[in-house]
């Protein structure tokens, strides 16, 4: 929960209150509190303005939730190798498409 841990980082150090972040997203401190536990994914629009609200890097936040969305889709398999031979092959179908 990459994503998640940054934003809790972030908002303890600029001495932010959950619904406060809550309240900027429009929704409520319940649905943020899963977003900074991991156990629900923020929309990348909801990334987008955190990072402006938390004077972050945009790209490097993108970055962090989108990673979550990878780890996301491979924590159950138990064979790492696999893994990590998918994310070889997404790596190089990523690189064709651009």
């Amino acid at each position: 929960m990459l994503f998640g841990d940054k934003i809790k980082e972030l908002r303890e150090e600029q001495g932010l209150l959950q619904r406060q972040l809550a309240a900027f997203l429009e929704i409520d401190t319940p649905m943020f509190s899963k977003i900074e536990r991991g156990d629900r994914r923020a929309k990348r629009e909801q990334v987008t303005k955190l990072a402006e609200y938390l004077h972050q890097d945009e790209k490097e936040m993108l970055t962090l939730w989108l990673a979550d969305k990878f780890i996301d889709a491979v924590e159950d398999e138990q064979d790492r190798d696999l893994c990590n031979d998918a994310i070889i092959i997404a790596q190089e179908k990523i690189k064709v498409s651009k």
